[in-house]
């Protein structure tokens, strides 16, 4: 069986956003990675509709649009992206660190179900809003 020591992990940029990093373990039925974005960094709003994720933050705080909801996880909040639901999250005051997994595997790519959506200019202003309430 694979263990894995996160310190050891090679650390590489993300398909969807150049300027967050992943580190990425595979298996037969699901992915799982830890993702870093640095303060206001993340992909647009997009959806996945062949995936289902699980994302728990460890560090810092995300600003989250999931479906009609949006609101600022933290530390220990859980979150389940169901298959076809536009979300996204950006990094707010600081960088922030978040443990997610998704099924299928795929080919192991963490963004291989990529898909922006519509509306993803829409949630950006919304992170400006958020981010103005933050401070």
């Amino acid at each position: 069986m694979p263990f894995y020591k996160i310190a050891e992990m090679q650390q590489n940029p993300a398909t969807a956003n150049p300027q967050q990093f992943v580190q990425t373990a595979v298996g037969e039925f699901m992915k799982a990675g830890i993702v870093t974005k640095p303060d206001e960094e993340g992909p647009p709003l997009h959806m996945h509709p062949n995936e289902e994720q699980f994302t728990l933050v460890l560090e810092g705080k995300l600003h989250f649009v999931l479906g009609d909801e949006e609101r600022i996880c933290e530390r220990g909040d859980l979150i389940h992206i169901p298959r076809f639901t536009n979300h996204r999250s950006r990094a707010i005051g600081g960088t922030a660190i978040f443990f997610t997994v998704k099924s299928p595997a795929g080919d192991g790519d963490l963004d291989q179900d990529y898909n922006r959506a519509e509306g993803a200019e829409e949630a950006e202003k919304r992170f400006e809003e958020a981010k103005k309430k933050a401070l």
